[in-house]
């Protein structure tokens, strides 16, 4: 008797860490929210209306001092696009902080609707996609299929503070 391999399946997608809430898969990764950045303006770092969050710009503030600064891109004295993309991830952690902060909980996110990454670029740099993927990576293995999202990757002369990167976040919530 012949056996057959059933080709009309789905496609395999990778699997999430084997924790299920996004506040255990975030420890699983070994990671924590930080405290919500103080702003550095006139503005809240988070708005809730209804079931939905949006988040003010986030940069990538570690203990109140910026990571790093400049332009991204591949010239001398420039962030490297490789260290803009761990700064995205940074300026992220902060926007989920804000979100948890405003909603009383990481765990409290439904889906991440949409992600604007702005990336201050040297002239020339055409590499702001990769470099919001820090963003969008450290969602969809911190939220699995919830943090699949809509997306802008924009590059900019400049940004508040010299900031290589920042992060704007849309979320639905319970």
């Amino acid at each position: 008797m012949a056996t057959t391999t059933d080709t009309t399946s789905t496609p395999t997608v990778p699997a999430a860490p084997a924790a299920t809430s996004p506040s255990a898969r975030l420890a699983a990764l070994g990671l924590t929210l930080p405290p919500v950045p103080a702003p550095v303006a006139a503005y809240v770092p988070a708005v809730r209306s209804g079931s939905w969050v949006w988040t003010s710009g986030q940069l990538p503030l570690v203990g109140g001092a910026m990571a790093a600064t400049g332009k991204v891109g591949t010239s001398a004295g420039c962030v490297p696009p490789e260290e803009a993309a761990a700064l995205a991830r940074t300026c992220v952690l902060n926007a989920l902080a804000a979100v948890a902060a405003e909603v009383g909980g990481l765990d409290r996110v439904r889906r991440v609707v949409k992600l604007v990454g702005f990336v201050a670029s040297e002239p020339g740099f055409t590499g702001q996609p990769a470099v919001v993927n820090g963003a969008s990576e450290l969602l969809r293995d911190v939220l699995g299929a919830a943090g699949a999202h809509a997306r802008s990757a924009v590059g900019v002369a400049v940004l508040p503070l010299d900031a290589p990167v920042e992060i704007e976040l849309v979320v639905e919530v319970d």
